[in-house]
C-alpha cells in the first residue's frame, strides 16, 4: 500500500492518527512518533489480551480508562478492537476539563459513538451515576501517585474481570518512611534503604506496588508484574496485570499486613487497603 507508513496495524485510522499526532497531516512519522506508538501497540496487545478472555455477551465488553489524558489509549482501544467488534464501550476518566472536552469532540468528529468522558478524578468516578455498576475491564496508564490506588479501588467496586495498570509517581509510602522512620527497623542495616531521600523515593515506590499485588491477590485476583516498554523508553515501566480469580487469599492479606507492620505503615491499612480478608494462621505467611 503505497503511502502508508510501515508499523501501522492492518485496518488502524490513519485520520485518528493524524489527531493524535503520532501522524503527521501527510501521513508520516518521525523517530519520536514511532517510539510513542510502539509504545501503545504494545499496552494494547496486552489489553487485547484480556478483553479476548470476558465471555460474550450481547451489548459487549466495558472498559474504564483512568486518568485518561487525551485519551490516547481509549481511542486506539476503540478503533482497533471496539470499533470492528460492533459493541462495547469505552469510558475515559480525566480530571482535567478541557482534555475532557477536547476528547468528546473527537470522539464525535471520528463517529466513536461508543466512547464516553467524564471530567471527574479517579476517586470520584466510583460514585459517578454516569457509569455502570460493572466494569469489565479497568485501565490506568501513569495515574499518579495515590490514583492508582482509586482506580483498583473502582475495579473491587465495579467488579472488574481484569485491571491493567500503570503506576507513577508515588510519593505517599515514601512520605511515611520519612515521617515514622519505620521505627521497627531503624536500629537494623535495612534503614540504609531510606537514609537518603532519592533512596526513600524508590523504596517508597517499589514497596507501595508490592503492597498494592498484594491487595490485589488478598481480594481474589492472580496478579502478573512486567515491563511495559523497554527502560530506554521510561522509568515508569511497571505493568500489573490482574486478573479476577475470586478466591481471596488469606495468606496475601497475612503478608500485606506483616510488611506494613515491619515498615511501620500499619495506618495505611483503612486508607488504601480495606476489606482485607481475615487475619491467616500463623503458618499463612509461608503459604
Amino acid at each position: 500500500m503505497k503511502g502508508v507508513e510501515p508499523g501501522i496495524r492492518p485496518g488502524q485510522s490513519t485520520e485518528l492518527l493524524k489527531e493524535l499526532h503520532i501522524l503527521t497531516r501527510d501521513g508520516r512519522m518521525n523517530q519520536d512518533s514511532r517510539r510513542k506508538l510502539k509504545q501503545v501497540y504494545h499496552l494494547y496487545q496486552f489489553i487485547e489480551k484480556l478483553l479476548l478472555e470476558l465471555p460474550d455477551s450481547p451489548q459487549g465488553p466495558t472498559l474504564a480508562d483512568h486518568g485518561a489524558g487525551k485519551s490516547y489509549l481509549g481511542f486506539m482501544l476503540y478503533d482497533l478492537f471496539f470499533k470492528p467488534l460492533g459493541k462495547g464501550r469505552i469510558w475515559g476518566i480525566e480530571s482535567r476539563r478541557d482534555l475532557v472536552e477536547k476528547s468528546r469532540e473527537l470522539a464525535s468528529r471520528l463517529g466513536f459513538e461508543r466512547m464516553s468522558f467524564l471530567d471527574v478524578s479517579v476517586a470520584d468516578s466510583i460514585a459517578a451515576r454516569e457509569l455502570p455498576e460493572r466494569i469489565d475491564v479497568v485501565t490506568a496508564l501513569h495515574a499518579c501517585d495515590t490514583a492508582t490506588d482509586d482506580a483498583i479501588a473502582f475495579g473491587l467496586g465495579k467488579h472488574a474481570h481484569s485491571m491493567a495498570l500503570v503506576p507513577c509517581c508515588q510519593a505517599e509510602v515514601a512520605a511515611c518512611l520519612r515521617q515514622d522512620k519505620a521505627l521497627a527497623l531503624s536500629r537494623t542495616p535495612l534503614a540504609e534503604l531510606w537514609r537518603h531521600p532519592i533512596h526513600t523515593r524508590e523504596v517508597g515506590s517499589q514497596l507501595t506496588n508490592v503492597l498494592r499485588c498484594l491487595y490485589l491477590e488478598a481480594m481474589g485476583y492472580q496478579v502478573t508484574v512486567t515491563e511495559l516498554v523497554g527502560w530506554e523508553h521510561s522509568l515508569k515501566n511497571e505493568l500489573i496485570v490482574a486478573k479476577r480469580v475470586g478466591h481471596r487469599k488469606a495468606s496475601a492479606a497475612a503478608r500485606l499486613r506483616a510488611l506494613l507492620a515491619q515498615f511501620g505503615l500499619q495506618g495505611l491499612e483503612a486508607l488504601r487497603f480495606p476489606g482485607l480478608p481475615a487475619a491467616a494462621p500463623a503458618d499463612a505467611l509461608a503459604g
